[in-house]
């Protein structure tokens, strides 16, 4: 399996913080955030990874090169000034990324999930993984019902930032820049996603103080 790492984002609440740094590169105990995604993927067994991103993207490609000293293989997929959004930045980077089932992560989340255990085969479109609905999305996004997703239903759960995706999912698309969850409600409402509930450590790094929040975690 072939893995991306969505990485692109400008990080406009992250400022100042981001106002030189690209997010993904933020410090987390002297370590960069996305670093932290790599050796997580390739203890995964994932060793193929693709990183799309925009505005200082060449300080991530300075600061993981190659991928070689974490045993990967790391491809870049730039945007330049111009971000495409998570839909258009996932089909621009489609040629690097296998004919299989791939994943994709966006590089602002803290997580432990175990990347190792995604289904390697899809029965429909794509595979998502939810989580518990966090202070700042408290309505949810997804319902779920014996493994397969619903755009409404009694209980909604957050869509996480890692999903597994059958690249036939952007057969319509023809690039540019677009967003992803419109594609995957779609999907969703032809029952062709299925998806899972993950109760372990996650936390989205979307502003400074959840970026402080997560420091003092890691810290005790």
């Amino acid at each position: 399996m072939h893995a991306i790492i969505l990485a692109a984002g400008r990080g406009e609440r992250m400022r100042p913080l981001t106002g030189t740094l690209p997010k993904p590169l933020l410090d987390i105990n002297s370590k960069p955030l996305i670093q932290y995604h790599v050796e997580n993927l390739v203890h995964a067994g994932i060793n193929n990874i693709v990183i799309n991103h925009g505005v200082f993207g060449d300080r991530i490609e300075k600061q993981l090169g190659d991928g070689s000293r974490f045993h990967a293989n790391i491809y870049y997929s730039a945007e330049g000034n111009t971000p495409l959004e998570t839909g258009g930045g996932i089909y621009r980077a489609l040629p690097l990324l296998g004919d299989d089932p791939f994943l994709a992560i966006n590089a602002d989340i803290w997580t432990d999930f175990p990347f190792q255990s995604l289904p390697a085969y899809l029965p429909g479109l794509a595979h998502l993984v939810l989580i518990a609905n966090p202070e700042h999305n408290p309505a949810g996004d997804f319902a779920i019902q014996d493994t397969y997703l619903a755009n409404t239903g009694t209980r909604l759960y957050t869509f996480s930032g890692i999903g597994v995706y059958r690249k036939e999912l952007f057969q319509e698309q023809v690039g540019g820049v677009f967003p992803l969850t419109p594609l995957i409600r779609q999907a969703v409402a032809s029952h062709r996603v299925t998806g899972e509930i993950y109760n372990g450590v996650w936390l989205d790094i979307g502003t400074p103080e959840r970026l402080n929040k997560l420091r003092q975690q890691i810290q005790k």
